[in-house]
């Protein structure tokens, strides 16, 4: 039996309590506001680990990813909101938003089995425009999804008698609605890491490597092409549906704006900038583009004060040096900021 190194345990350890700890010190040192973009940034980690499945592993080009988020998220809002008047208990919600977003992965991926490339990626793109219309206009002749006012006073995520809104408790004041929120999202991302790694080094994950590195190839070694591809969008929009459930929960508001086509584009954009088919790159590069542009956006606001008058749009000047930090990355790390060793080799011997 092989012991973890001393070093090894000591940096899990100081992982831990940094983790522990981080929703306490941003409360305290930059504001409650960054407590919630850390949040959201551990739902986007779960919606890239997700997407990572399908493009990382399987090497399928998938461009209309959120159309799954939207479906967990609708799913949670239907069930758990005055709209029906139901308030179903969260685990039969959640994973029944799992489930049927998984459902739609693998009805999107029966018939584009037989696409590649650029042509899979126009398919998916048009499917997730369809969901966002089609919740946009499904309030008439009955009016379900409320069109595009969405749905409001979402209950909040809530186990047994203990609610996630809760604004302080009285035995650790300093424990908000967005701290409690952390804690239950970190603990979530850290068990689909754990799937995706498992995933990964199974007889599944080299299946979805083999498909991805050549399809004619995978499939002359006996490997079935249409199960492990079916799989991949499966479990990628199963993650995507759970995510939504937990973004309905903790917005208390959802809407067809919040699930348009720039939302996929930046989900995978934070897979190639972390390192595409590396878990734990996925996962860094959801956070960098989660909070990036918001340290941006103070540096915009920072100008206006400076300049006294509206010289450059804070929004625009945030955009744009957004952009160029991932032009500027992409050239000088073409592999990713933490790429797998595969793609790593990929990128070095490409410019060698």
């Amino acid at each position: 039996m092989t012991r973890t190194p001393k070093n090894v345990r000591l940096s899990y350890s100081a992982l831990a309590i940094t983790l522990l700890a981080l929703p306490f010190v941003l409360q305290f040192g930059l504001g409650r506001g960054w407590v919630r973009i850390i949040d959201l940034a551990l739902l986007y980690s779960m919606l890239a680990l997700g997407l990572n499945i399908v493009v990382g592993y399987a090497g399928l080009l998938d461009l209309g990813y959120i159309a799954f988020y939207a479906m967990g998220a609708y799913v949670y809002a239907l069930l758990n909101s005055p709209q029906f008047g139901l308030h179903w208990p969260v685990w039969v919600v959640l994973p029944l938003g799992a489930a049927c977003a998984g459902l739609f992965g693998v009805l999107l991926g029966t018939p584009t089995l037989r696409l590649r490339g650029d042509y899979l990626a126009i398919v998916t793109l048009g499917f997730g425009e369809i969901i966002r219309i089609f919740l946009n206009n499904l309030n008439e002749p009955i009016n379900i999804t409320n069109g595009p006012q969405g749905i409001s006073l979402i209950d909040p995520i809530h186990i047994g008698t203990f609610s996630f809104s809760h604004n302080h408790t009285q035995w650790l004041p300093g424990l908000t609605g967005p701290v409690q929120y952390y804690y239950l999202f970190l603990a979530i991302t850290l068990l689909i890491m754990w799937v995706a790694l498992r995933l990964q080094h199974s007889r599944v994950g080299r299946a979805w490597a083999a498909i991805r590195e050549d399809e004619l190839a995978a499939a002359a070694s006996g490997i079935a092409l249409r199960n492990y591809k079916l799989l991949a969008f499966a479990m990628g929009a199963t993650f995507g549906g759970l995510a939504g459930g937990l973004f309905a929960g903790f917005q208390g508001f959802v809407s067809p704006e919040s699930f348009n086509l720039m939302e996929s584009v930046m989900i995978l954009c934070m897979i190639v900038l972390g390192g595409m088919g590396n878990v734990f790159g996925v996962v860094l590069g959801a956070l960098i583009l989660t909070a990036f542009p918001e340290a941006l956006r103070m540096i915009g606001q920072w100008q206006l004060n400076q300049f006294g008058r509206v010289v450059v749009d804070p929004n625009n000047f945030r955009m744009l040096l957004f952009g160029m930090a991932l032009v500027v990355m992409m050239l000088l790390r073409p592999a990713g900021l933490w790429p797998s060793r595969r793609h790593h080799r990929e990128y070095a011997g490409e410019r060698s």
